[in-house]
């Protein structure tokens, strides 16, 4: 097995060692094995896992830089703790693809993010070394401060093991966490994976000095001492030794977790596996909450993606000796369009706007890069960003919001509380609305539509193409009375570019595309391309439906929807949502109001069950939203 040219390593052979390659092949624990191997041979083992994942998400896509720069620190995680002992607990577990090849899974590995295959996140259902499922950011020290908080209950001595990237320390529910960790003292271990955030410059020599130095049984007790004198001395003769206590914790980075009552050790080169395995172990010995800031570089391992390169983060198939992209999309991606129209109205000084983590997944990086005085990167922080463009709404300003449909939900309080109550008009841009393939049941933008439709005061509507997109922009920036929100795809709209000429949107006006009998296609968003091809089918089989752009779930066009109703004897609803709270639920409610009842009525949004990761052509063929499908079930239930 030969190491890809571009794997950049200090002496990499030309083939991979034989015991390391065992080691990966391992379908038992590793643990036993990986504490006796000298550093050499845990290099060859990191050599091993990282050739394993440049070769399978070169093929399958997945994440990339931040996975790469992970692998020391979860080698030097799996020599110290027994993962069948201790709750290994990834956030954001992307990073995790270390531990799935540690973890007996290097040839399942191969499936990474496929219809069947293995998860890109760490997942139970998967296997029982992976603790919880992690899409989202932020919940590991929330979720092991609730495991050693049953350990302790238990008196089971086998603490939590967390990693965490810097990035995911944005999030406000980690300091919640910490809080009360510092305050309850459960032990537990906490690798801080810091590989761009750069939340505190080394110190050089020095600083490796004294955090390896922080952590020694020597150290810890005289710390300890001083502490038990000092609370039984008098104020004024022990002014000098806190001043000595606090100087030293200066020359080190980690006062903030200091202050909340947790050690904290580095910042340490976390691609020197001895180290890492070395201060791992007397964390592990200190018997309390520690927090190891390991400095990590993305793309470790793979010379053209080290760095801070954003494009190396989540990747498409991709060639591995030049980097380009195998096959790229003739369709202009829904995100481009919306970025590109929201910036033709930036010359309004009026207009602000905000993503959470996701500048060019969302389009906003152009936008955040040209006028960065009036478009920020607020971090993690969906709550905190729909709040502040709250303000800024009340202040007179026109926000945007672009943020996936999976993310917005960390925000709703927010939604309801500092939006909907008082009806200010803040605009929401939901990407990657419907399925999203490979990231799979975390990532699904599948509930928006029924958790914002339930909030009064909001505007929700969807285009049905990339023409349409544009003008959804155009109808959210001229919307200055209510809040607002439209959705669109990742990848590209199933309705082609100029099947039907894009007019502008009207409050809760709905638009007849094609006038037929019997059958009435309402399609949503994406469902209005799926509902053309549907009735393309149809119409060989003898059915002439007619197809409708709901255009608006909320305000509903009653007076069309009332006269459709009437006129039809069958009614289909096509949207990438689920059916639960979904457009078919509204559609129901209205009709059920007007006593429209006795009209066949069926719903073809999704079901109540959770999607799993996979291309989405194949998920979507396996729940039945393929053309072909659609168009037999419903032949099926008119009776044709």
């Amino acid at each position: 097995m030969e190491v890809v040219a571009n794997v950049s390593s200090a002496n990499v052979p030309s083939e991979l060692d034989s015991k390391a390659l065992d080691i990966c092949l391992a379908k038992e624990g590793v643990f036993d094995t990986l504490r006796t191997m000298s550093s050499n041979e845990l290099q060859e083992v990191a050599t091993c896992i990282r050739k394993r994942i440049l070769e399978v998400v070169s093929t399958n896509g997945g994440h990339l830089s931040s996975t790469l720069g992970a692998v020391d620190l979860i080698i030097g995680m799996h020599a110290v703790f027994d993962v069948a002992k201790h709750p290994f607990i990834f956030d954001v577990s992307h990073q995790a693809y270390a531990h799935k090849i540690l973890t007996g899974r290097f040839s399942e590995f191969a499936t990474l993010r496929q219809y069947g295959g293995i998860s890109g996140f760490c997942h139970p259902k998967e296997s029982a070394s992976d603790y919880f499922i992690a899409g989202h950011s932020s919940t590991s020290i929330s979720l092991g401060v609730g495991a050693a908080k049953a350990r302790a209950l238990q008196n089971n001595e086998y603490m939590p093991v967390i990693m965490i990237g810097d990035g995911s320390m944005s999030a406000g529910l980690v300091y919640e966490a910490l809080n009360e960790l510092g305050d309850r003292k459960y032990p537990m271990v906490i690798v801080l994976n810091d590989n761009e955030m750069s939340i505190a410059k080394p110190i050089g020599a020095i600083s490796n000095y004294l955090s390896q130095i922080l952590t020694t049984p020597l150290y810890q007790k005289t710390r300890h001492s001083i502490k038990k004198v000092l609370q039984k001395m008098p104020d004024s003769a022990t002014y000098l030794a806190k001043r000595f206590e606090e100087s030293l914790k200066l020359i080190t980075p980690g006062i903030l977790f200091e202050e909340l009552g947790l050690d904290y050790v580095g910042p340490i080169d976390g691609h020197n596996i001895e180290l890492i395995i070395n201060t791992l172990q007397r964390a592990k010995e200190m018997k309390k909450p520690v927090i190891i800031h390991a400095q990590t570089l993305k793309g470790k391992g793979y010379e053209m993606a080290e760095g801070h390169f954003e494009q190396w983060h989540g990747v498409a198939p991709f060639d591995i000796s030049t980097g380009s992209v195998i096959k790229k999309s003739a369709q202009i991606a829904p995100t481009a369009v919306f970025s590109k129209a929201l910036e033709s109205y930036c010359n309004d000084e009026l207009v602000v706007g905000i993503t959470a983590a996701m500048p060019s997944g969302t389009g906003m990086d152009r936008l955040i890069e040209k006028y960065p005085q009036r478009f920020w990167d607020v971090a993690i922080c969906e709550a905190h960003g729909v709040t502040s463009m709250a303000a800024m709404a009340k202040e007179g300003y026109k926000p945007f919001v672009a943020i996936y449909s999976t993310f917005l939900q960390r925000a709703y309080d927010q939604l309801i509380h500092d939006v909907g109550i008082l009806g200010l008009p803040v605009r929401f841009c939901i990407d990657r609305a419907g399925i999203v393939g490979e990231d799979g049941e975390t990532h699904q933008g599948l509930f928006d539509i029924a958790y914002l439709r339930s909030i009064p005061n909001f505007v929700l509507f969807a285009p049905r193409d990339n023409a349409s997109l544009a003008q959804a922009v155009d109808f959210a920036y001229h919307c200055d009375n209510a809040p607002c929100a439209f959705r669109y795809p990742r990848s590209k709209f199933v309705l082609e570019d100029g099947v039907f000429e894009s007019k502008a949107f009207e409050l809760g006006k709905a638009e007849l595309l094609i006038q037929g009998e019997k059958v009435l296609l309402i399609g949503y968003g994406n469902g209005v391309g799926r509902a053309y091809y549907v009735r393309e089918s149809l119409r060989k089989s003898g059915l002439n439906p007619t197809l409708l752009d709901l255009r608006f779930v909320k305000p509903l066009d009653k007076e069309r929807l009332k006269i459709l109703c009437q006129s039809h004897t069958h009614i289909c609803v096509l949207s990438d949502s689920y059916a639960m709270g979904g457009v078919g639920s509204a559609l129901l409610e209205f009709m059920a109001e007007e006593n429209l009842l006795g009209v066949a009525f069926k719903s073809f949004e999704i079901q109540d069950s959770f999607i799993p990761h996979g291309n989405s052509g194949i998920v979507e063929s396996a729940l039945g939203l393929e053309t072909q499908s659609l168009a037999d079930s419903i032949k099926q239930w008119v009776g044709v």
